[in-house]
Parts: C-alpha cells; sequence; structure tokens
C-alpha cells in the first residue's frame, strides 16, 4: 500500500522560508518520479513541481519559479520542498503525489 506522509508546514511571515518533506513508503520509491501539488481554500488542486527518478530534471510553475526547489533523497525515501521567499499566496495545503496517490497534506500559511 502506497503511504505518503508530508510534515514541515507551518505559520510563517512573507519572505519567510519553509522546508517540506514527504515520507514515502508501500512502494520502490526510486523507481518513480515525484510530485508537490498543492490546494489553497477554495480552489483546485494546483501542481507546482516535479523531480524525476534520479533528481537531475525538475520542473516548476511559473508561481514558484525561483523560490521553490524540490529535491529527494532515495536512500531515506523521502521527497524535500524547500520553499523560500514566500507570499501570502503561497498559503494552501500541500501534498506530495505519486500517480494518483497523495498524502493527507501539511498546511502552510503565509501571513504577517
Amino acid at each position: 500500500e502506497v503511504q505518503l506522509v508530508e510534515s514541515g508546514g507551518g505559520l510563517v511571515q512573507p519572505g519567510g522560508s519553509l522546508r517540506l518533506s514527504c515520507a514515502a513508503s508501500g512502494f520502490t520509491f526510486s523507481n518513480y518520479a515525484m510530485s508537490w501539488v498543492r490546494q489553497a481554500p477554495g480552489k483546485g488542486l494546483e501542481w507546482i513541481s516535479s523531480i524525476n527518478v534520479y533528481g537531475g530534471i525538475r520542473s516548476y510553475a511559473d508561481s514558484v519559479k525561483g523560490r521553490f526547489t524540490i529535491s529527494r533523497d532515495n536512500a531515506k525515501n523521502t521527497l524535500y520542498l524547500q520553499m523560500n521567499s514566500l507570499k501570502p499566496e503561497d498559503t494552501a495545503v500541500y501534498y506530495c503525489r505519486k500517480g494518483d496517490s497523495r498524502g493527507q497534506g501539511t498546511q502552510v500559511t503565509v501571513s504577517s
């Protein structure tokens, strides 16, 4: 059974940083590309970043490009999202995703 457990969210002021983690289990993590998506209040899911199996190919939505960095540690079965220069519009529940599976999410709130 695929399990994805996100952590690292919280309340941060505009301009601040957070690092999200996603612990994966139930599948061979190193065989799969992974993604981060988010859902802001009252809105649908928004794809924000993906990474290939070895971490050498990364892609970002325009809304986060230059501020967010996706990475992975295949030895630890963990996916990361480093978020810098956070804005109020980044407020959302953040999920890691493998195919159609995603975790329970972690809340990120950017507010002064």
